[in-house]
């Protein structure tokens, strides 16, 4: 028998109708799951990077698996044998006893199966960044927000506690206001050229379902499992990769949202291809009590003039704030206070910010409680946004100025073609 109809489950189906528009969708009853049960989740994504979101998950009911490939497909099913097994995302998202989606895509897939999850009724996990252009971060943070759901994205360093006593110490003034902050990565995701190869697509593979939304083009075993960061049509280079978890670290402690400004520089831009660095220059407003702030993003190798002159540690991959009476350094696990002698005995202020349950318990528990994420996708929609702008800045050569409020460059008319782009008919994002 079915439980009775609530107002929440009419709400759910009413604008699970409506997504039937694009996805094609039979409506029905969602399930609702109440504190001490285990959620139904779909899973979107069954391999590579989503291997450790399903684990992470695993200890509830994974009750549905999609991949557009087979192999990837038939392996996640020995391992979840009762999971209804789909190739189309897009039908994963009529299973009407779902409660939740994980999405483990790439980039240039997320809006669609974000959007098609949230106008459905479905609490959602999304892996960054969250959106492949600005345009879709922002539809995917207004509809979570409208539809009142719980939302996190995958920058899993955002629970450490090293993250959160450095946004402590920035917020307790421990080197006064700050006025520049750098943050620089390695990591070099580029590439030189357009694959001219196009082999047979593999027998296992459904190319079509995974270009989704993106024009068609010819299959080339360049693109994936793992290289499709590489080329602007899937994915945004580093700075899409990397971005997300290094400026967010900037975001929380300086309270950031959206940038008034941002100026790129690299190599000659590429039509198609990612390049091999970045250094990115965002200027954000005053808030409040805070002054205005420039964040400066280094990748592929780059470093602030700080690091280069030997004033700061050469650290593989930091996150410089530099305030009136000092600096503070950090990565994922460490952080330190600048010049070393100045800060010799310092106390640090008694923690304010409560550990985390856990990134993933954070969202499985505020899909059954209505309990608050941090990665939320209004937190996170912001922080994508400006990721994102870095790269429409460097690809159009342009110091672009931003309003935020319309979601538009003022000043350079072509920046419009990268904000946001049509999608393949049955696409609709």
């Amino acid at each position: 028998m079915r439980k009775p109809q609530t107002r929440r489950d009419f709400l759910r189906d009413t604008l699970c109708s409506a997504a039937g528009i694009w996805l094609g969708m039979s409506t029905g009853m969602r399930r609702h799951a109440s504190p001490g049960e285990r959620l139904n989740l779909g899973i979107i994504g069954t391999a590579n990077r989503a291997q450790a979101n399903i684990a992470a998950v695993s200890e509830h009911n994974i009750a549905a698996i999609c991949d557009i490939d087979d192999h990837y497909l038939s392996a996640a099913a020995l391992k979840f044998p009762r999971a209804k097994r789909y190739t189309d995302f897009r039908r994963l998202l009529e299973q009407r006893d779902l409660d939740a989606v994980v999405i483990s895509t790439p980039d240039h897939t997320h809006a669609a199966a974000a959007l098609g999850a949230l106008d459905c009724g479905l609490h959602v996990y999304c892996e960054k960044p969250l959106a492949h252009t600005v345009a879709e971060a922002r539809a995917i943070a207004e509809r979570a927000a409208r539809h009142k759901l719980a939302t996190q994205m995958g920058i899993q360093v955002h629970a450490s506690r090293n993250y959160r006593r450095v946004v402590e110490l920035i917020q307790a003034n421990a080197i006064g206001p700050v006025r520049e902050c750098h943050v620089w990565c390695e990591k070099s995701w580029s590439t030189d050229a357009q694959p001219t190869d196009s082999p047979p697509v593999p027998r296992s593979l459904h190319w079509d379902l995974w270009l989704g939304p993106v024009a068609e083009c010819a299959y080339s075993p360049r693109y994936l499992p793992c290289e499709w960061r590489r080329w602007w049509n899937f994915g945004t280079g580093t700075l899409g990769d990397m971005g997300c978890h290094y400026l967010d670290l900037a975001h929380w402690a300086l309270q950031l949202r959206h940038p008034a400004t941002i100026e790129a520089e690299g190599p000659p831009v590429h039509p198609a291809a990612a390049p091999a660095w970045l250094i990115v220059r965002y200027d954000y407003p005053a808030r409040d009590n805070s002054p205005r702030v420039e964040v400066t993003w280094y990748d592929g190798g780059k470093r602030p003039r700080l690091v280069q002159e030997g004033k700061v540690p050469a650290w593989r991959n930091g996150v410089l704030f530099v305030g009136d009476y000092g600096m503070l350094l950090a990565d994922y696990e460490h952080h330190q206070l600048l010049p070393e002698n100045k800060f010799a005995g310092f106390i640090p202020p008694e923690p304010t910010i409560p550990d985390s349950v856990g990134h993933y318990r954070e969202w499985l528990d505020a899909c059954k409680t209505g309990a608050p994420t941090t990665c939320n996708f209004d937190y996170s929609g912001a922080l994508t946004e400006a990721v994102l702008l870095g790269a429409v800045a460097y690809r159009t050569g342009a110091r672009l100025e931003w309003d935020s409020a319309n979601l538009r460059v003022t000043n350079c008319a072509r920046a419009e073609g990268y904000i946001r782009t049509a999608s393949r008919p049955g696409w609709n994002v």
